[in-house]
Formats: structure tokens, sequence, C-alpha cells
């Protein structure tokens, strides 16, 4: 069978079933109105009849004349009077009355007449009740004219339907509608393989369209591979793979710069005791066993530490952890101090390791960081196997720690949704610059006035509590209400970050769609971007962005990638318009 006839067949099929569906469904509802209807008026009718009752005084002759008259009257199929005794008074039934509607539809849509009860009384003194039972003729004439009328107006639209979807099918190919749908995935970078039709003619291009999709496919994650493979060669250790010196050295400058990286911090140095000696007296195979479970201790810590938190081997026996937002040193230090004397022993008594560490601050410099953590390394050495000691371990003040420690966690949550109420905020705007040097968007972090007439402080100062107490995607969304604002004064195309919290957030989708709606022209400059850690984890999250955002001509991409784009293979089918790789990739490039 032709793919026309296939698709005429099952239109026509379609048709049908919704036709038989809408006919059903406008009969059933119909028959319920009808239903409550002689519901009510049975009812009505019986509580009337129970008034007319209780005015006689209790003259039985007169209660069954006036009965007997309501009956005569009515389109009833019984009347009944039932005494105080539950023997019957009185009572007249009527035969069943002819319908117009034919017995099968009768028989099909059968109507129940509920009986309308009403209680009789003389002042208090009680009577009986009184029932009441309509015929359901007329009921069953006004459903099947209904009906008709209904089932001959579908019918007619069908037919019109039909008709339509006739002339369209004619004209439209689905699969090489499916072909070129295949071709521009291609294009976005998405790797689409269709089904194969039945159609010979087209068979042969699907066939071939599939298997092109599929080489390029195979190429790009060949390609990847490659490209993941240098990647951890220029940045890891090759046996533990944590970051090794120079890269670890790196980020550690990084977090150290005064605009951008952290304002407290702490950083840990441990050391794998007689690493030599390991070697000759336990083999070379348990040292490397022993290395990997320092290094699985620290990437274990640095992941529990959230964002920013790196671990490094710097030697053949050093490690080093960067824990950026964290204060209390020794803490630190003794947590790991504790994970090495839990792990070591289970590989073997002669393995042992000792830890120190320090607090930084907005001012330090990696060198003189590195001085004092080894010292607090020395002092730890000295004190015993698995020992941690730390320097500077008083949170420096004006830390994110000290302001929540002397007006508590409710008095922040406050300074922070009066900034936000106020719209005390501000975007600083720092220039993205292609090869040829012309500027491509700004960069434009935002900044909150936490006290009125205060200083503008940094995401750093205010942006722990912020994801504590959930006000990310509100802050999100303001940052992008001021660069749209931004855009439409001075035409300048802006680029604003977002957070996970604000994508994992359904209304914020909402809200930001109802946003770029209200400024069409400026959402065309608009460059929205998700931090590589925070994309690789919400995947389906970003994709749905992407779906809501490309129609609008807002750009999305991803920033500070290149660490960790090879745990999300799906990356490249989300269609996103560009990728910042991460400074600590290009530095001396």
């Amino acid at each position: 069978m032709s793919l026309m006839r296939q698709v005429g067949w099952l239109l026509v099929a379609v048709v049908l079933l919704a036709l038989a569906g809408a006919v059903g469904v406008n009969l059933h509802a119909a028959r319920d109105a009808l239903q409550a209807q002689l519901r009510v008026k049975n009812s009505d009718n019986a509580q009337s009849l129970a008034l007319a009752l209780s005015q006689q005084r209790g003259d039985a002759q007169l209660m069954e004349l006036l009965l007997a008259a309501q009956f005569d009257t009515g389109f009833y199929r019984s009347v009944r009077w039932v005494g105080t005794d539950g023997r019957e008074a009185f009572t007249r039934q009527a035969g069943p009355n002819a319908s117009r509607a034919p017995d099968w539809f009768v028989a099909l849509w059968p109507i129940e007449s509920a009986p309308g009860v009403a209680q009789v009384s003389d002042g208090w003194r009680a009577l009986g009740r009184v029932e009441v039972v309509s015929h359901v003729a007329y009921a069953h004439d006004e459903l099947w004219r209904g009906g008709s009328r209904s089932a001959f107006l579908l019918l007619a639209l069908g037919a019109g339907a039909l008709a339509l979807a006739a002339l369209g099918v004619a004209r439209i190919r689905r699969p090489l509608d499916a072909t070129v749908r295949q071709a521009s995935a291609l294009v976005e970078g998405r790797y689409v393989v269709v089904e194969e039709p039945q159609v010979p003619e087209l068979r042969r291009v699907a066939r071939a369209m599939n298997g092109m999709v599929e080489r390029v496919r195979a190429l790009f994650e060949a390609h990847a591979a490659q490209v993941d493979a240098l990647r951890r060669t220029a940045h890891e250790d090759g046996l533990t793979g944590l970051a090794h010196r120079a890269h670890f050295m790196q980020r550690l400058g990084e977090l150290l710069r005064p605009e951008e990286g952290a304002r407290v911090g702490v950083l840990a140095l441990v050391r794998l005791a007689d690493l030599a000696g390991v070697n000759r007296e336990l083999g070379r195979g348990l040292a490397d066993q022993a290395l990997r479970a320092v290094a699985q201790t620290l990437a274990d810590a640095a992941a529990a530490a959230g964002e920013g938190a790196l671990a490094g081997r710097l030697n053949g026996s050093d490690f080093a952890l960067a824990l950026p937002g964290e204060s209390e040193a020794q803490a630190a230090a003794a947590r790991i101090g504790a994970s090495l004397a839990a792990a070591l022993p289970a590989l073997g008594a002669r393995l042992q390791a000792c830890a120190g560490a320090t607090v930084w601050q907005h001012d330090d410099t990696a060198a003189s960081l590195m001085s004092r953590a080894d010292l607090a390394l020395a002092h730890a050495e000295s004190a015993g196997p698995f020992a941690a000691h730390a320097i500077g371990v008083e949170a420096p003040s004006g830390t994110a720690r000290g302001h929540e420690g002397a007006e508590g966690e409710a008095g922040w949550h406050r300074r922070l949704g009066e900034a936000l109420a106020a719209r005390r905020a501000r975007l600083v705007e720092y220039p993205v610059l292609d090869r040829t040097g012309a500027l491509l968007h700004l960069e434009c972090p935002l900044r909150l006035q936490l006290d009125a007439g205060g200083e503008f402080e940094a995401a750093l100062r205010w942006l722990p509590l912020a994801t504590r107490g959930h006000w990310l995607p509100q802050l999100d969304l303001l940052a992008v209400q001021l660069a749209l604002q931004a855009i439409a004064q001075d035409g300048r195309e802006r680029a604003v970050n977002l957070s996970a919290a604000a994508l994992a957030d359904g209304a914020f989708a909402a809200r930001l769609r109802q946003s770029l709606g209200e400024a069409p022209q400026a959402a065309r400059g608009l460059w929205l971007e998700v931090a590589e850690s925070q994309a690789v984890g919400q995947v389906d999250l970003l994709a749905a962005h992407a779906a809501l955002l490309r129609p609008l001509g807002v750009r999305l991409g991803i920033e500070h990638a290149g660490h960790a784009l090879h745990r999300a293979p799906r990356l490249y089918e989300l269609g996103l318009d560009y990728v910042k790789l991460d400074a600590s990739l290009l530095r001396g490039a």
C-alpha cells in the first residue's frame, strides 16, 4: 500500500473515530442533563403535592381526590401515597408511553427517572410520604432530536475536514520532510536517525542520510575523545586523575584574584609519609593504591565542598585541596586527617599521612599561601601520623561568614529581600572581544547594594546565603531585566549568568519568557550563560531553556567550560550558540 493511501485511510479512520466520540460525548452529556432535570422535576412536584396534601387536615378522601387529579393532569408514570405504617394508602400507575425514538436508541441510551419523595403532615402529625415518578418518553424524544442534529452537523464538518485533508496529503511527502528535518538537525549539531520509509523510491535516500549521520557522529565523538585525552594529559596527573601542580597553581591563582576570586577560603596540604620507603618495602603497586586512596579522599572532599573546590597532586607524595568559601582551617584539616586515617590503614599499617591547612584572605598571593600551608604541614608531621594542624584559623573580618555570625542568617535574608524588593542592584560590564578586537558583548555580573547607601557587593559576598535562602531565581531574573533595560538604551549586547537553581525553577521560565516578550528588540541582544559545572548535571533543563529562548533570538551558551564537558555527551545536541572556555585552559596560549 502506498504512503498516500495509508495516510488517507488513517485520516478517514481518525475522523470517523473523532466523530463517533464527539456524538457519544454529546449524547452522554445530554442524557445526564435530562436525567438531572427529571430528578429535579420529580422532587419539585413531590414537594408541591405534599404541601397541597398537608393542607387537607388529614381528610383521606380529599387527599385521594387531589392525588388522582394531579396524576391525571401530569406526565406521571406513578404517584404513590404511603402511610406512616408503610402501607400504600393511594397508588396510581400508567403504562409506558410510546417514544418516537427508535427502540435501539432507547436501549442504548436508557434514561432513569429518579422518584421524587416528600413528607406529608398535618401540623406536627406525620401522615406519610408521597412519591412521584415522571415518564421518560418525552426525554428520549428530545435526546433523539438533539443527537440527530449534532450527528448531522458533525458529519458535515467531518466531510469537509476529510476533503481538506485529502488536498493536503496529496502535496505532502512525510518522508521527505523527515529527511529535511534530519539535514537541519545535522547543521545544528544534532545527530538524528530517521526510520526508513516503506516507499521504495525514498528508502534509499533515508538509508544514505542515516549512514552519513552515523559517520559524522562517530567522527565527532572520536575527535571529542581525542580532545578530552589531550586535556587530561595537559591538566591532570596520570595516576590519580587530580590536577597536576601547574594546573592547580593556575586555578589557585584565579581563586585569589581580587575581583572574581573567593574572598575567603582554606588551602590544605596532605603528604603521604615516606613514599620512597613504601615503594621499597611494599612495592610499587601498593604505593600506587595508597596515592589513589589519598586522591579519592581529597576528590570527595572537593565534591562535598561544592563549586569552585579543587584537589591536585603537587608532586610524588604531596597533595593540595583548595576550598573557597570555607573559613575554618582547623576543622577542614581535621576532616581530611580523619578521612585519611579511615582510608589508608585498610591498605597497610605502614601507610600514614598528615594534613596542614591555612585560611587565605582576599589579598593573599599563591606563594605566601603555599608557604603558610607548608608550615602547617610541617607542624602536623612533627605531631605524628594522621595529625592535622592549621595556621590562621580565625575567619577574616568582613567575610560572609562573619556577617552571618554577627547578625544571624535571618538578618542576611532580610537584607537580601530588601535589596531585591527595592531593586538596589546594578550590572558591572566587562568587554568580551573576538580575535580581531571587535566587541562581541559585555559580560555583566550582578552587584547588590545590601544596605541603602552602601557599596554594591560582588556575588562572592552574598551568593552563599542567597543560595541557602532560595533567592537565586529572583536575582537572576533581576539581572536579566537590568540587562534588557541597558540593551534598550544603548543597543550594546550583554551577557548574564544563570544559576542551576533558576534553571530548575519552573516559575522562573515563565517569568523569563514574560520579561523577554515585553522587550523583544532588546531580547535579541541578550546572551545567557550557564556555568559548565551546572550545565553538566542539568542537560534536560538546559535543552528545555534552549528550545524556549531560540525563537526569541536570545543566545544561550556555557561558560568556564573545558573541565567537565566530557561528562555530558549530549551537550552537542542542544544547539548551543557558544561555549566560553575556562581561562585556565588558555593561559599562555
